[in-house]
């Protein structure tokens, strides 16, 4: 179960992919099909990263992180 981690909402667009960067902060990078796109910084809010837990976009907008299985 993922728990959320960042209080600032972001909206999402088609067309990328949203990650929590080495730096702390959401990246969208896009993908194969947006030919057009370029990657940028998304969120202003600095993450600092645990180990053992994979950070992504949830379905609301907030960061969000969930345990791994293998960790």
């Amino acid at each position: 179960m993922a728990e959320r981690v960042g209080k600032e909402q972001v909206s999402r667009e088609k067309g990328y992919l949203y990650y929590l960067g080495k730096d702390g902060y959401l990246w969208k990078t896009p993908t194969k099909l947006n030919k057009s796109g370029k990657k940028a910084r998304v969120g202003s809010e600095k993450i600092s990263r645990a180990n053992g837990y994979m950070y992504f976009l949830d379905k609301k907008g907030y960061i969000a992180r969930a345990k791994m299985k293998n960790a």
